[in-house]
């Protein structure tokens, strides 16, 4: 049997446990993934369960994205780059860290059937910007976030050439990618973002729709949200450990189950 799990704090609102789940069992794989609330001393010693084979991989969501790169003995390049990492498995005795939050982007934008050719402005200078930066570089992304200077470190820090313009700046025909909490607790996008958009993607999710995917949908674009990248990175983090494509359907049929629990959450953004 495989153990497998996520680590953050908090953690409660988490769907990859039943994401996972359906996966493991849609594709007979006898294991089990849950979800545990963690500090840095915790992160470490989950690294040392899966140093041993008491543990067959790990996702890593907030606050520790930063901390699992840094523990890693190896890193793939996309984390390398971007410094974040959401995903650990154990390759040739050594502890490799990776992030498949770009897989997982790219992802939602097929299922949402947005185009390559809108011109992405990335709305956010932290790990989840990183990520969207790295996913969609060849498509000359644009950068905006409410601390300028961040911005421009985020695009120097993982190397791609994106312009830095002002907070609320509207790009039209644009791919607006929210890549911050912005929405979490009701809160709108600046003034005109959106409404000049020709494509949403907002990382946001909870249990009902953010203003900004409000709005997208009243303007008949098309929207992606971040459930739909979950479910992206979960399938990749999932061949990554177990060399076995996952069952899409019964992933999605999991994710879209209400939880118990669940508080609104920005489990991809940060």
């Amino acid at each position: 049997m495989i153990r497998l799990v996520v680590l953050g704090d908090p953690i409660d609102h988490s769907r990859s446990p039943a994401i996972h789940t359906a996966a493991l069992s849609a594709a007979g794989i006898d294991g089990t993934y849950h979800a545990r609330r963690v500090d840095e001393a915790g992160l470490r010693a989950a690294m040392d369960e899966l140093r041993h084979g008491d543990l067959a991989g790990a996702n890593i969501t907030m606050p520790h994205k930063i901390a699992a790169a840094q523990l890693a003995d190896r890193l793939a390049e996309v984390s390398r780059r971007s410094g974040s990492v959401n995903t650990w498995l154990r390759s040739n005795g050594e502890i490799v860290g990776t992030s498949t939050d770009g897989e997982g982007i790219l992802y939602a934008l097929v299922e949402a059937s947005v185009g390559d050719e809108l011109p992405p402005l990335i709305l956010g200078a932290g790990g989840a910007a990183a990520a969207a930066l790295l996913a969609l570089e060849d498509r000359s992304p644009i950068i905006s976030a409410r601390r300028p200077e961040a911005a421009r470190e985020l695009v120097r820090r993982v190397g791609v050439p994106a312009p830095v313009i002002e907070w609320g700046g509207a790009v039209d025909g644009a791919l607006v990618v929210n890549a911050t909490p912005i929405g979490m607790g009701g809160e709108s996008l600046p003034p005109g973002v959106v409404g000049s958009a020709a494509a949403l993607f907002d990382m946001v999710y909870g249990q009902t729709d953010t203003p900004a995917v409000l709005q997208a949908r009243e303007m008949g674009i098309a929207v992606a949200d971040g459930l739909a990248m979950l479910v992206g990175q979960a399938a990749a983090s999932f061949r990554l450990w177990t060399g076995v494509e996952p069952n899409h359907a019964a992933m999605w049929a999991a994710a879209l189950k209400p939880l118990k629990q669940v508080s609104d959450t920005a489990e991809n953004a940060e």
